[in-house]
C-alpha cells in the first residue's frame, strides 16, 4: 500500500501546475523533490514504474514513426553536428571552471568534462512528446523535425551505453534482423486482434515489453527494442488505434518517471548553484539548433519552434550520470545536479512552449533574417487553385466528408492535410489534396485564401481546431467554417471561436442512425 502513497501528492501537484498554466509534468517534477525530503518513499520502485512509462512512450512513438524522415539531412547531419558542437563547447566551459580553481568543479579533467557535456547534449523525449501531444501539434512540420532529432539522439544513446559499459552487443544480436521478415507475422496478429480494445491493449503491452526484454537479452538497450517494434507496425491501419488504447497507461506510468527524477538525490546549495549555471547553458543549445536548422533551408518559424521544443536537458543525462558515478568518474552530487538542471530547464521551457507561436511573432523580424534564399519544396506557398470548398484534415472523418461532397462539388473541392503519406494516398486515389500545416501562421500568410467560401474542419485534436480559427479568421472573414468536435463543451468553444456551426460527432452519428432506421421503416410501411 505504501507504494501508492505518491498518487495523492502527484495529483495535487499536477492540478496546481495546471491551474497556473503549466503542464502537469512540471508539478510532478517539483513534487518529486518535495517527496524526496520526507524520505518515506521508495525511489527504486517508483523508478521502475517510470521506466515502464518510458518504454510505452517509445513504443507509441514507434507506432507513429516514419523511418524515411530520419534520412533527411536536417535530421541525421543536423543532429550529429549539434551533438558534437555541444559536447565540445559545454565540456570546454566545465573544464575551464575546473582550471579556474572553483571548488565545486575540482577534480574534473577534460574527459569527465566532455562526458558531462555529452549528457547535456540530449533533449528530453518525454517532454517533447507530451508537449506536442498537449498542443495537438505532434504531426506539425516542426513537431516531426523535433521527434526526428530525438530519435537520432536515442541512437547515439545506444552507442554510448554499449561503449561506456565496456559490453558489446551479444553475437545473438544479429538475430534481431529476423524481426524484419517477422513484421508480417506481427501485423497479421494485429489483424486478428481487430478492433477489440482489450486485445489491442494486451497486444500493445506484449509487444512493448517483449521488445524491451528481447533487446536486453542480447545486450542492446531495451528502450530501443520497444521503439523498433513499434516502428515495424507503424504502417498498419490499426497502429493508431493501439497507440490510443495505451495512452492512459502511458500517461499514468510517466507520472512515476517525473517523480523519480526529482527523487534521485538530496539537494545542496552547491548543487542548486551549479544546476543554475548548467540550465543557463541551454540557451546555447537552443540557438545552435536554430542556426543549424536554418542552414538546412528550414523557414525561421519551423526552426524556432523546433528549437524551443528541444530547449531542455534530457532524462538520458541521468543515465549517463549514473554510469559515470558507478565507474567513479563523478561524485553522486553530480547526479543530483544534472537532475536539478533537467528539472529547471523543463520548468522554464514548459510555459515558453505553450506560448511559442506568440513568442515567434515577436521574434519574426529578427529570426527571418537568418533564412536562406531558397526554400524547401514543402515550404512553397500552397496552391489552392480554383477551390471554393476546403476540407481541413483528411483522416477518416475528413475523407468521408470529402467523398460525400465530391459528387456535386468535385470541381471546386480541395482537401488539406499535414501528413505526406496521407497526401500521397489521397492523390493516388484521385482526390484533390494538398500538403499544408494549418498550425503554421506563415502557411496562411503566403497562401491566397480569398476564393475559399466554405471550410470543413475535420481535425482530430480540439486545440488544433481552435488554433485554425485564430489563424484563418483574420485572413478570410467571409468564409463560413463548419467544425466537428468530440464533446459538447468543445462544440460551444468552436462556436465562440467563430464556427458557423459545429456538431458533436458522436451524438450526430446517433441522430443519423436513428434517421436511417425511421426512413427504412417508413419506406417498408408505404411499400
Amino acid at each position: 500500500m505504501d507504494d501508492l502513497l505518491w498518487i495523492a501528492p502527484a495529483l495535487i501537484a499536477g492540478i496546481a501546475a495546471a491551474r497556473i498554466g503549466l503542464p502537469p509534468m512540471v508539478g510532478y517534477l517539483l513534487c518529486g523533490f518535495v517527496l524526496n525530503l520526507s524520505g518515506d518513499y521508495d525511489h527504486g520502485r517508483l523508478t521502475t514504474i517510470g521506466n515502464l512509462g518510458v518504454t510505452l512512450l517509445l513504443f507509441t512513438i514507434g507506432l507513429k514513426l516514419d523511418l524515411r524522415s530520419l534520412l533527411r539531412p536536417v535530421i541525421w547531419v543536423g543532429t550529429t553536428l549539434h551533438t558534437a558542437i555541444t559536447i565540445a563547447v559545454l565540456g570546454t566551459v566545465l573544464y575551464w571552471m575546473s582550471l579556474a580553481g572553483i571548488q565545486a568543479f575540482a577534480g574534473i579533467d577534460i574527459g569527465t568534462a566532455m562526458l558531462i557535456g555529452f549528457a547535456l547534449s540530449f533533449s528530453s523525449t518525454v517532454f517533447a512528446v507530451k508537449t506536442l501531444e498537449d498542443k495537438g501539434e505532434y504531426q506539425s512540420r516542426y513537431g516531426r523535425v523535433a521527434i526526428g532529432v530525438l530519435i537520432m539522439q536515442d541512437i547515439f544513446a545506444v552507442v554510448f551505453l554499449a561503449a561506456s559499459t565496456g559490453k558489446l552487443p551479444s553475437a545473438w544480436a544479429l538475430g534481431l534482423l529476423l524481426l524484419i521478415p517477422m513484421r508480417y507475422l506481427l501485423m497479421h496478429l494485429l489483424n486478428r486482434a481487430g478492433h477489440s480494445s482489450e486485445l489491442q491493449i494486451l497486444y500493445g503491452l506484449a509487444l512493448a515489453l517483449g521488445g524491451y526484454a528481447l533487446f536486453e537479452a542480447v545486450d542492446v538497450k531495451g528502450d530501443l527494442g520497444a521503439l523498433i517494434i513499434g516502428a515495424l507496425l507503424a504502417s498498419h491501419p490499426l497502429a493508431g488505434d493501439v497507440s490510443k488504447r495505451l495512452l492512459g497507461f502511458k500517461d499514468l506510468l510517466l507520472v512515476g518517471f517525473f517523480l523519480s527524477i526529482g527523487m534521485s538525490g538530496h539537494l545542496t546549495v552547491s548543487a542548486v548553484l551549479i544546476a543554475m549555471l548548467l540550465a543557463s547553458l541551454v540557451i546555447f543549445k537552443t540557438v545552435l539548433f536554430f542556426a543549424l536548422f536554418t542552414r538546412f533551408k528550414m523557414r525561421a518559424r519551423t526552426a524556432t519552434l523546433s528549437s524551443l521544443t528541444l530547449a531542455n536537458y534530457s532524462e538520458f543525462g541521468l543515465i549517463v550520470g549514473a554510469i559515470a558515478v558507478s565507474n567513479a568518474w563523478l561524485s553522486e552530487d553530480w547526479l543530483v545536479t544534472i537532475a536539478l538542471a533537467l528539472t529547471m530547464t523543463i520548468v522554464i521551457a514548459a510555459p515558453i512552449n505553450i506560448q511559442a507561436s506568440r513568442l515567434y511573432g515577436r521574434l519574426q523580424p529578427t529570426a527571418s533574417k537568418f533564412e536562406t534564399k531558397s526554400m524547401l519544396p514543402e515550404d512553397q506557398p500552397v496552391d489552392l487553385g480554383d477551390a471554393k470548398i476546403a476540407v481541413i484534415g483528411m483522416g477518416r472523418l475528413g475523407t468521408g466528408v470529402y467523398d460525400h461532397l465530391a459528387t456535386d462539388y468535385g470541381d471546386i473541392l480541395i482537401g488539406i492535410d499535414v501528413d505526406p503519406d496521407i497526401i500521397d494516398a489521397h492523390q493516388a486515389a484521385g482526390r484533390n489534396v494538398v500538403l499544408a500545416d494549418v498550425t503554421d501562421d506563415e502557411v496562411w500568410d503566403n497562401t491566397p485564401t480569398e476564393n475559399i467560401e466554405v471550410g470543413i474542419l475535420a481535425l482530430q485534436n480540439h486545440q488544433r481546431n481552435l488554433g485554425f480559427f485564430s489563424r484563418v479568421r483574420e485572413r478570410n472573414q467571409g468564409a463560413k467554417v463548419f467544425a466537428v468536435a468530440r464533446h459538447q463543451r468543445e462544440v460551444a468553444e468552436l462556436i465562440d471561436a467563430g464556427a458557423e456551426a459545429a456538431w458533436n460527432m458522436y451524438s450526430e452519428a446517433g441522430v443519423g442512425l436513428a434517421s436511417e432506421v425511421i426512413s427504412h421503416y417508413k419506406n417498408k410501411d408505404s411499400g
